[in-house]
């Protein structure tokens, strides 16, 4: 198992504020940090419907009802102070919290139903339609409880609503729904009921937060937090050693500039995210499982994990690493370039598509990832497959793979990473036919029964001693059919300086949101 260690570190100036046009000054109130830097990067908007990365940094002033707690272990009442489950699973009630909007107008429970029917509503632009599809109705008896009721048992939607942030039906309503998904709103006025609020957003540059003195919880313990953004990790590495900002994320071969070195605290942990070949199956070079197993018996994927990524990530055989929930007896895909190649043969690859270059599409923009696809390239080229990297950001990424009319052949093949853990139903959104977009995130547009029916049963299963075997189910359909190429789960990391106090991050898929108690952070003098 990969390690996870959540630790609660001490914090540091110098600071960055926001002072005049575009500009950053020093502050000895204002924590900065590359809290977006890693995988997904600038996000471009900051739509939490629409948003696949973030979280972090938007937890800081959006909440939803429930939220992970700090180890991931357990979700409890964020906006929601507490929940109560039906017996039969179909009817979720919600006790809120007594907070108020950033603007001093009160949340309730219209606010609860108005954000779910817009996150159902893939007009919206909701990352969330299908996952929330289940949901029938949104009860309000009185404006501190919400009541929603599902057409059947649903095991994935605690884990859903943790990222679904609570909006205001007041400022939002009277914006037409199609003009959502992009509209200047979120980057320029938002309102959440979080321990910061939105100050300003300097494009490419930076975001500032400043601390909301009416906050449930208390008045944040500093006056300004600022999310710097960087194009790369090296840029974010650079800041950080020099104390230009006091967090960020970094990858793996980064680690060792920190190491040993009394200023920084080094945070490690599973990163809940499988990283994987995606296969177009629009693209008919595909349609053969032969192919595609040859592309796993082509890939030595320990000897990049050996290599580039020093050890700190574990192969995946299907969508999951846990022992739990990996059954014993499937196809670990050896390396194997002769079995590959006589894979190839037997499909008729000479004839399929020969050595045509074929797209590899990814938003992954970090040196580190240039050399596992640079070496992923190579193995498949040993065998007689021909792809061709090209690394885009990530609005572009996703507007190329979610096109209402996508060119197939620029995504033909996608390098990517989707959230497998801590709830193991959260894959789904990958995989499921029923997950296909605009509803939600197939966008290899997979269509295989018996995965669609192997995730159906492992949703619906109301027994929580059973829900492990039913995603054994999962991964042996994953195994067998390979919808993707399934390829490692990494450990992730986080630098923070160690004059931060009361700082918790930890490496959470996407960001999180889990319990970080924001208002809590400080700078040690």
């Amino acid at each position: 198992m990969l390690r996870r260690t959540v630790t609660k570190l001490a914090l540091s100036a110098p600071l960055l504020a926001a002072t005049g046009r575009g500009a950053l000054a020093q502050d000895a109130s204002t924590i900065s940090g590359g809290f977006d830097v890693g995988p997904g990067g600038m996000p471009g908007n900051f739509n939490p419907m629409t948003a696949t990365a973030g979280f972090t940094w938007l937890s800081l002033y959006l909440e939803p009802l429930v939220i992970y707690d700090a180890k991931l272990e357990a979700v409890v009442g964020a906006l929601a102070s507490t929940y109560q489950v039906s017996p039969d699973q179909t009817a979720y009630t919600f006790r809120l919290a007594d907070a108020r909007w950033h603007d001093g107008q009160a949340f309730t429970s219209a606010d609860v139903r108005f954000t779910i029917e817009l996150a159902k509503n893939a007009a919206s632009g909701s990352n969330f339609a299908a996952r929330l599809a289940a949901i029938t109705a949104v009860e309000t008896p009185d404006a501190h409880t919400a009541v929603l009721k599902l057409s059947a048992p649903n095991a994935a939607l605690l884990d859903t609503l943790t990222k679904v942030m609570m909006l205001p039906a007041h400022a939002l309503s009277a914006i037409p729904t199609a003009d959502l998904p992009r509209h200047a709103w979120w980057s320029t006025t938002p309102i959440g009921t979080g321990p910061f609020k939105f100050n300003r957003y300097v494009n490419g540059q930076y975001v500032a937060l400043v601390a909301n003195p009416d906050y449930r919880g208390g008045k944040p313990k500093v006056d300004r937090v600022v999310n710097r953004y960087f194009e790369n990790t090296a840029g974010a590495v650079a800041a950080l050693r020099s104390g230009e900002i006091q967090f960020s994320y970094v990858e793996s071969d980064d680690v060792a500039t920190f190491q040993n070195n009394p200023a920084f605290r080094i945070i490690e942990g599973n990163s809940y995210v499988v990283n994987y070949l995606g296969f177009n199956q629009e693209v008919p070079v595909w349609k053969d499982v032969r192919v595609r197993r040859a592309v796993m018996h082509a890939i030595d994927r320990a000897a990049i994990i050996k290599s580039l990524y020093g050890g700190a990530a574990l192969p995946a055989d299907c969508g999951y690493v846990s022992p739990a929930l990996v059954p014993p007896g499937i196809d670990a895909y050896a390396h194997d370039p002769a079995r590959a190649k006589a894979l190839l043969a037997e499909a008729g690859w000479a004839q399929i598509n020969g050595s045509k270059p074929i797209t590899l599409l990814t938003y992954y923009n970090t040196p580190l990832a240039a050399n596992v696809m640079a070496a992923i390239q190579a193995m498949l080229a040993e065998v007689g497959i021909n792809v061709v990297p090209r690394i885009v950001d990530v609005p572009t990424y996703n507007s190329i793979v979610y096109a209402a009319t996508p060119d197939w052949n620029s995504f033909a093949m996608v390098y990517a990473g989707l959230q497998n853990g801590p709830d193991p139903s959260i894959i789904n959104i990958g995989l499921n036919e029923k997950q296909l977009p605009p509803a939600g995130a197939n966008i290899m547009r997979v269509r295989m029964p018996k995965l669609t029916a192997a995730f159906d049963a492992a949703l619906g299963e109301t027994d929580g001693s059973k829900r492990a075997q039913r995603y054994q189910d999962v991964c042996r359909v994953m195994n067998a059919d390979l919808p993707w190429g399934t390829l490692w789960v990494t450990s992730r990391y986080g630098v923070a300086s160690t004059r931060l106090k009361d700082f918790t991050w930890i490496p959470a898929p996407a960001g999180g949101p889990y319990e970080a108690h924001p208002e809590r952070w400080a700078l040690a003098r």
